[in-house]
C-alpha cells in the first residue's frame, strides 16, 4: 500500500465511512490533536523512566488510538468493528492515580512545571491532553459514545499531572510550589 494516495491535495480528506471533509473539520482537529498527544506521550516513553510507567505509557497510547479511531468514524455500520474505550480504560487510569499518589506528599498549592526535562515533557502532554479534550468537546452531544472519550482524555490529563509529580520524585528533581509574585 502507498503511503500517498494524492486525495488529500485539495484539502479535503475521509472520515471513517467515506464522508469527505475540509481537513480542517472539527473532527480532523480532534483526532489530529490525540495523534499529537500519542506522539508526546511515545517522548516520554523514550525517557530513562521506570519500565511499569513505560508499560503504562504503551497502554495508554493504545486507548489513545482507539479514542481517534472513534473520533475519525462516521457511520453506524462502518463494516468492520471498531474497537471501544470502555469503563476499565478509565478504572486503569484511576487506579495508577491513586498508587501514585500514595507515594506522593500532598499538595498546597499549584506547583510550576520543571525540574527534570522529563518531568516538562509529562506537563506538556498533559496540556496537549487538555486541549485534545476541549476539541473533541466542541463536537457535541451528537456522537454517541462521545462521554466515555471525554472521560478517558479527562483522566488521562489527571494522570499525567500526578506522573509528572512522580517522575519528579523518582528523578530527584525538586517540585517549585507557585507563590503568586515570585
Amino acid at each position: 500500500m502507498k503511503i500517498y494516495t494524492r486525495t488529500g491535495d485539495k484539502g479535503m480528506t475521509s472520515l471513517i465511512g467515506g464522508k469527505r471533509v475540509p481537513k480542517h473539520h472539527e473532527r480532523i482537529e480532534a483526532y489530529g490533536t490525540i495523534d499529537e498527544l500519542i506522539s508526546w506521550l511515545g517522548l516520554i516513553r523514550d525517557q530513562d523512566i521506570r519500565e511499569d510507567h513505560r508499560k503504562d505509557l504503551l497502554r495508554i497510547q493504545d486507548r489513545l488510538m482507539t479514542c481517534a479511531s472513534f473520533l475519525a468514524a462516521d457511520c453506524d455500520d462502518c463494516g468492520r468493528p471498531l474497537p471501544r474505550i470502555e469503563a476499565g480504560d478509565i478504572a486503569f487510569l484511576e487506579e495508577r492515580i491513586d498508587a501514585m499518589e500514595e507515594t506522593l506528599p500532598s499538595l498546597s498549592s499549584f506547583i510550576l512545571p520543571g525540574g527534570h526535562p522529563v518531568v516538562s515533557y509529562t506537563h506538556i502532554t498533559r496540556n496537549v491532553c487538555r486541549r485534545a479534550e476541549r476539541n473533541a468537546g466542541r463536537l457535541g452531544a451528537g456522537i454517541k459514545d462521545l462521554d466515555r472519550v471525554m472521560s478517558y482524555l479527562n483522566r488521562l490529563s489527571d494522570y499525567l499531572f500526578v506522573l509528572s509529580r512522580k517522575l519528579s520524585s523518582e528523578m530527584g528533581a525538586d517540585e517549585i510550589p507557585w507563590s503568586p509574585g515570585l
